[in-house]
């Protein structure tokens, strides 16, 4: 091997990758639960989907446009690597293998647009959905990749590596990136059919909480992966992405209680999973008790943010706007007041002595990948939207996407009537209170006398 090799930081990479990879079955099942029995397959056949095309793009070119020699200004990589060509056994990055870099980075691709799934739950056409993966990685996802990611001395990534904007795994590239994205989706393919007049209740709540405890896991490997080594800075990511996603789903329970009177299963997980994407850019630069104060303010903001749809009237079927574009804004953001200088970067933030210098380049780093994202991502979607046709029929939504873009169902209902059946898949208005998506029951409520007062 050569020199420099080493096969523990290649084996801990390795399998960083493949916790990642679980991520995405585990947003599946995550998303699945939350919509009504008649989408589970679809949402579930989302994230599967995207599974299979960005890991056929990722070799083609998206490698060599996110992590190929700098074509110019930071902006994109070159194609050097076009089919991974060029890339020898032998070839290394750090202490690693570049196959290895290669093989976990793709897992990074592969869910960033999943994450964009929930935001149009229950509307898409799944070959448009597909459609508009492959395009959205290409001209988004590469790109901002490479602005973020790519390390080259100074001459990477002009977000990252020239003006110093601290992600450590994503905040950005990921979360901000799929989270504006659903946004522009929203307002592309408008409401649902019965949006805030018929109830829209998770139909499965365990398998919310089996899904966001899978996403748990592998988060390990996501944040404590992009190390690329088994040091103590990985050692870091683990301890802070614990306690931070920890924090959040207390944050997100006591926000709930006080506001809306209740402690929901549905949301501690959404509280984790805030606590997940707020700590994603900031583990490999914050204390233990910044993780904490990261995770304590994303629970309870991002449990106020899901209500903004009722407020502005856009459908955000599963909060992919209130969760993940809030939650990783909020801990790109406090990378500027609760960097260390002292875990894995040299930056410190306003807390630590480094003034407003480091909290201004987070900024920047939030509002330019916001806006790209948000531009591109509604263009995309409405191209396709004008040509192919992004969204199902109504009667389609209303009867079940499942049966209609999949011919089949994720319940057979067949032995137990068609009255009970038709009440599984469109739950009554009588149903528990628990049963309410992320944005309860009660959010909605206080959202309307919100409303009402103003």
């Amino acid at each position: 091997m050569p020199d420099g090799f080493s096969a523990g930081d290649t084996a801990f990479v390795l399998i960083s990758a493949a916790l990642v990879m679980v991520m995405t079955p585990g947003l599946a099942f995550f998303y699945g639960g939350m919509v009504r029995a008649k989408s589970t397959l679809n949402m579930l056949a989302m994230s599967f989907l995207s599974l299979g095309i960005v890991s056929v793009l990722w070799v083609l070119y998206g490698y060599s446009l996110s992590f190929g020699p700098d074509a110019g200004a930071g902006l994109i990589g070159n194609l050097d690597f076009l089919g991974m060509r060029g890339i020898g056994l032998n070839d290394l990055t750090g202490s690693i293998p570049v196959t290895a870099f290669s093989a976990f980075q793709l897992m990074f691709a592969i869910i960033t647009p999943a994450l964009i799934s929930g935001a149009i739950a229950d509307r898409a056409k799944f070959a448009a959905w597909g459609l508009f993966v492959a395009l959205w990685v290409t001209i988004v996802y590469f790109p901002v990749a490479h602005w973020v990611f790519f390390v080259d001395g100074g001459n990477g990534g002009w977000l990252g590596d020239r003006n110093g904007v601290i992600d450590f795994a994503g905040g950005t590239a990921v979360h901000i990136n799929a989270g504006v994205a659903g946004l522009a989706l929203c307002l592309v393919l408008g409401k649902r059919v019965g949006f805030k007049k018929d109830p829209m209740r998770p139909h499965s709540l365990p398998l919310v909480m089996l899904g966001s405890g899978l996403l748990w896991f592998g988060w390990f490997g996501f944040n404590a992966g992009s190390a690329l080594a088994a040091n103590g800075v990985a050692a870091m990511a683990v301890v802070n992405t614990q306690v931070a996603t920890a924090a959040a789903l207390v944050g997100w329970l006591i926000f709930e209680k006080l506001k809306h009177g209740a402690f929901t299963t549905l949301g501690a997980a959404s509280g984790a999973v805030a606590g997940l994407v707020a700590i994603t850019p900031a583990c490999g630069s914050v204390s233990p008790l910044g993780a904490v104060a990261i995770g304590l303010i994303a629970g309870a903001v991002c449990a106020a943010a899901v209500s903004l749809k009722y407020r502005f009237g856009f459908d955000d079927s599963l909060d992919v706007v209130g969760v993940h574009a809030v939650g990783g804004a909020i801990g790109s953001l406090l990378i500027g007041l609760f960097a260390t200088g002292g875990v894995g970067q040299t930056a410190k933030g306003l807390f630590y002595g480094g003034g407003l210098d480091q909290l201004g380049k987070q900024a920047m780093g939030v509002a330019v990948v916001a806006v790209y994202s948000f531009v591109l991502s509604w263009l995309l979607a409405k191209a396709i939207d004008k040509t192919v046709g992004f969204r199902v029929a109504e009667d389609v939504e209303v009867a079940g996407i499942d049966q209609a873009e999949h011919a089949e169902s994720a319940y057979d209902f067949s032995a137990v009537g068609a009255g009970l059946a038709r009440a599984l898949l469109a739950p009554a208005a009588s149903a528990p209170a628990t049963a309410e998506p992320v944005a309860t029951r009660t959010a909605e409520k206080a959202a309307e006398k919100t409303e009402v007062d103003a």
